[in-house]
């Protein structure tokens, strides 16, 4: 049996996300306000933001192995969640189940779990919320 990779891979895999979704034109042209793991003050929406995760041990026999579940959040100021949904769906194209590189681990998959759309009550009720969630599998590298 190897000896476990220090840490869980939460880490790599959020600047693997991170980079895919900052180096696609189409998606850049969708979030005038971009992708942010710190959310500036001000940001024009549209824009996503990388939110929660959870790295689950998922061992085998002769290995060690993760489960991260990574939450997305899509937010804009859309009449409706056409926009929202549309940045979510091109979120998808670019995440489920298309590679990722894990210096450290070998990545298993990336699977789209679920979209939720939300409206901000609050007044002025303008502020539209996508919650996007993937699971990445992925095993310790030899």
């Amino acid at each position: 049996m190897t000896t476990p990779t220090a840490s869980p891979p939460g880490w790599p895999i959020q600047r693997a996300v991170y980079a895919r979704l900052t180096g696609d034109a189409d998606l850049a042209e969708l979030l005038p306000g971009g992708v942010h793991d710190f959310l500036p003050e001000n940001c024009p929406y549209p824009f996503l933001n990388l939110g929660e995760a959870i790295d689950t041990p998922d061992n085998r026999l002769d290995g060690f192995g993760w489960q991260t579940t990574l939450t997305l959040h899509a937010w804009t100021r859309a009449k409706g969640n056409r926009q929202g949904l549309a940045i979510g769906a091109r979120v998808t194209a670019l995440l489920d189940h298309q590679p990722l590189t894990l210096p450290g681990y070998h990545h298993v998959a990336t699977r789209y779990e679920f979209g939720q759309t939300l409206t901000d009550p609050e007044p002025p009720g303008d502020i539209r919320h996508v919650v996007l969630r993937y699971r990445v599998v992925t095993e310790q590298s030899a």
